[in-house]
C-alpha cells in the first residue's frame, strides 16, 4: 500500500516541518521505498536464526595479563629535565598564600 501526498503533508505537520507540492511528492516516493524494503525484510523466514549484535563472529583481541619489571625511581627520573629530591621538579603555577 503506497504512502499518499497526504500522509507525508500530515507527517510533516507533526514534525513542523514545511513542505513545498514538490517535496511532498518527491519525499511521498521515496517513504514508499524505504517503507517496501522493510516489508521485504520483514518477509525473510528467520526461524531458529539466533539474533546478532554484528554481521561477523568477535573475537576477543586482548592479550593476556603477563607480570613485567616495574621502572624504578632512577630510571623515571633519568631523563627529566629537572629533579629535585628525588622528584619532578615542575615550574610553580599558584602562589602560595
Amino acid at each position: 500500500m503506497p504512502i499518499t501526498r497526504d500522509e507525508v503533508a500530515h507527517l510533516a505537520r507533526l514534525a513542523r516541518l514545511a513542505l513545498t507540492d514538490a517535496e511532498l511528492g518527491h519525499f511521498a516516493a521515496q517513504l514508499d521505498v524505504i517503507i517496501s524494503a522493510v516489508a521485504r525484510v520483514q518477509e525473510v523466514a528467520a526461524e531458529g536464526i539466533p539474533p546478532t549484535s554484528h554481521a561477523a563472529p568477535l573475537t576477543n583481541v586482548f592479550r593476556p595479563d603477563e607480570l613485567a619489571g616495574c621502572l624504578g625511581a632512577q630510571a623515571a627520573l633519568a631523563a627529566a629535565p629537572a629533579v629535585e629530591e628525588q622528584r619532578f621538579r615542575v615550574p610553580r603555577i599558584l602562589a602560595e598564600d
